[in-house]
């Protein structure tokens, strides 16, 4: 694959320690992927083989700063990508994950962790309209672009949230060996963890903002899907942890049963032990 050749060399400097390499090479792959000429002759396979290639050089990246740099620079090439070829960038990204998942050791695994967090919630941002200026008759702004969150949600329930264990496989062809047959239950639980967080930072979870609220609900009704179908009794729990969630809507208490649970609730008196 010529692109993938010409992307290597500055794939592998992202790892550097060095700031100015790493900003170097950050600043090719951005002109690489921002080429409307090169993102849409990108087939899957050339995807999936970019996305194995960022994947070893975060697996290469040493110390602290550097990891998590990275992996909000990782999360944000979505922004630079044009619009039409996001969703398959994104595809490879849960692919490659899926399929590397059980490989990563207990040292690495926490810069992976981030890095999903950081790729949901670069996700959950580009649902928004990149005008957020535009205003309904009420004066409110309509900042979600309801095509890219049908497209996030359906990718959501391709991968992550996945009714069945079984990955999408193209049978008898190169991509084969680059899907996984199944998408790890670690994987999951971990997206189960976070997804409720990452809803709230990018305001999902506004309860004046009626289209926000439309699509943190087909968000529940995802995960309330996958511990309905999963057979996983793991998969089922965090699910029901996180749909149990006090900042979902119908678990958020009230002002009163706040108030209530910092009293100890009851006549608010001391309690005198018990009468003789």
């Amino acid at each position: 694959m010529a692109s993938q050749e010409r992307s290597m060399p500055f794939i592998k400097n992202l790892a550097s320690s060095d700031r100015k390499i790493r900003t170097s090479a950050l600043a090719s792959l951005h002109t690489f992927l921002s080429s409307r000429q090169i993102s849409s002759s990108l087939t899957t396979l050339d995807i999936l083989k970019l996305w194995k290639g960022l994947f070893f050089a975060l697996w290469m990246c040493d110390r602290a700063v550097p990891q998590q740099t990275l992996c909000a620079e990782l999360a944000d090439l979505i922004n630079v990508l044009p619009r039409h070829a996001v969703i398959p960038w994104l595809r490879g990204f849960w692919a490659t994950m899926a399929r590397e998942w059980t490989s990563i050791d207990v040292l690495r695994m926490e810069k992976f962790l981030l890095l999903v967090r950081r790729v949901v919630a670069s996700g959950f941002k580009w649902m928004k309209k990149s005008d957020e200026g535009k205003k309904k008759k009420s004066g409110k702004e309509t900042v979600w672009d309801m095509q890219r969150v049908d497209n996030i949600i359906d990718l959501l329930s391709e991968w992550p949230f996945a009714l069945e264990d079984e990955a999408r496989v193209e049978q008898g062809t190169e991509k084969e060996e680059l899907v996984p047959q199944t998408i790890p239950v670690g994987l999951r639980l971990h997206v189960l963890d976070i997804w409720v967080d990452e809803a709230e930072k990018v305001g999902l979870l506004e309860a004046d903002d009626v289209e926000a609220s439309k699509i943190l609900q087909r968000l529940i009704d995802q995960v309330d899907a996958l511990e309905q179908a999963t057979t996983r009794p793991a998969v089922r729990i965090r699910s029901k942890d996180s749909l149990e969630d006090e900042r979902l809507p119908g678990n958020r208490k009230s002002a009163a049963e706040e108030d209530q649970a910092t009293t100890g609730g009851g006549d608010g008196g001391d309690w005198d032990g018990f009468e003789d």
